[in-house]
């Protein structure tokens, strides 16, 4: 059954001629005749007039379907931004466009929008934040920070990186010699006990035959014997404490002075030592001036005076473990020793007492290598000392480093200028730069 075209009127069909049969001839049945193949085609005008007047695709698209309403476009939602003054000014001195109206004149493609730019009618200033930015800078746009915010972050930032305090006994968990679960309880006893054990800087003002040159001289002799012995380290720091101790508490003769280092020195080797010097090895580097009953009759003495008092907190348990915090090496090990050395031999620094004389060795030492200021929190932890608690010691162990080498008391000059001790006496200079204000400020 054939279809009506009477509802596509402008669909383009071919012209039905009037008469049948080809090449021009009359159809069968019919006297017209018939136009010939090949001329029943319409012009190319014609074709191209019946394109234009063709109606859209989706001719509902613009107009809606009907019955209904027309769909709305929705309105983009304004965005505000910071701008720039120069922006700001640009925006206001322009004229506003009005915006398009109308339909589109053309159909658009499924899934397509069409593009709408929104231009404001006027724009509120109040609203709008105005940033400084030089004319000449094209810098993106930018969120404003409050002054309050920038102070906040500035803050943030000096305070980023903070000096850790490390745990300096986390290796030696595991040794039981190094007692980890009772140093901090020992070394909070020695602080006490070295109160109790300091002598008085003013002692030697109560001897009448000796004086503080003899004893820096007696010191200076005991430094070289304790080196030709080969003793500990710890037995030249008791040594000393017990002479100072002693001579605090008695009044000795200039003849017996010599008699009173020897046999401190014997009492330290028996407390310090596992082989002890005999007594006879005392008498002999004495060049026999003392009799072995004299040495043990001043040794009965010294005992009794010092209430056999022997085990007190001198530097070198302060100095090793400030060492130790420092996480030290060899060089600044021998350095800081070098310093407490040259202590001992002057009178004028018996004042300090021990625990301040081994932070302030330790940090000059730090400074001296370093060639700048050097004080861990990790050091000031265990030490309980700051930098200025060490000004007066350290600016004095300067001086005396200064001086080292000149003069006649020289042992301990020898002794840290061999291969032993790293040549530090004759290979570090002294820090000079410790001697002035600025460095303390």
């Amino acid at each position: 059954m054939a279809g009506t075209n009477e509802n596509l009127p402008d669909v383009i069909r071919p012209t039905r001629p009037q008469g049948g049969g080809g090449g021009g001839g009359l159809k069968a049945g019919c006297g017209k005749p018939v136009a010939p193949l090949g001329q029943n085609r319409r012009a190319l005008s014609d074709i191209n007039k019946n394109i234009i007047r063709a109606p859209p695709a989706y001719p509902y698209a613009a107009n809606g379907l009907p019955g209904k309403k027309p769909i709305a476009t929705k309105k983009p939602v304004p965005v505000h931004r910071p701008i720039t003054r120069t922006i700001s000014a640009q925006t206001t001195t322009k004229p506003s466009l009005p915006l398009p109206t109308g339909k589109p004149s053309f159909p658009l493609p499924e899934g397509k929008k069409p593009k709408v730019q929104i231009i404001p009618d006027e724009i509120d200033t109040e609203d709008l934040n105005i940033i400084d930015v030089e004319d000449d800078f094209n810098a993106p746009m930018f969120v404003q920070h409050t002054e309050a915010m920038l102070d906040e972050i500035d803050k943030m930032d000096e305070d980023v990186y903070e000096e850790p305090v490390l745990d300096i006994d986390n290796d030696d968990k595991g040794n039981p010699l190094a007692v980890v679960e009772y140093i901090d309880e020992i070394f909070a006893h020695y602080r006490k006990q070295e109160l109790l054990t300091c002598v008085s800087p003013t002692y030697m003002s109560q001897q009448h035959d000796i004086t503080d040159r003899m004893r820096g001289i007696l010191i200076d002799w005991l430094v070289e014997v304790h080196y030709k012995f080969e003793l500990m380290e710890e037995t030249l720091y008791l040594t000393v404490n017990l002479i100072d101790r002693f001579l605090e508490r008695q009044t000795v003769s200039r003849k017996k002075l010599q008699l009173v280092g020897v046999t401190a020195m014997l009492l330290a080797c028996k407390y310090e030592e596992i082989s002890v010097p005999v007594v006879e090895d005392f008498i002999v580097i004495s060049d026999k001036a003392y009799t072995r009953t004299e040495v043990l009759d001043m040794e009965k003495v010294m005992v009794n005076t010092l209430q056999f008092n022997l085990s007190v907190p001198t530097p070198y348990v302060f100095t090793k473990r400030f060492l130790k915090a420092a996480q030290s090496q060899k060089e600044l090990e021998a350095l800081a020793f070098y310093l407490m050395d040259l202590c001992l031999v002057e009178y004028e620094m018996v004042k300090f007492p021990p625990s301040l004389l081994a932070a302030a060795a330790v940090f000059t030492a730090e400074c001296t290598l370093n060639g700048s200021k050097k004080w861990t929190k990790t050091t000031q932890l265990h030490s309980h000392y700051s930098q200025h608690q060490l000004l007066e010691c350290s600016k004095m162990m300067v001086s005396l480093h200064q001086k080292s080498g000149t003069g006649k008391l020289l042992s301990v000059f020898k002794k840290y200028g061999t291969s032993k001790y790293g040549h530090v006496a004759r290979t570090q200079s002294p820090a000079h730069f410790m001697l002035e204000p600025r460095f303390w400020d």
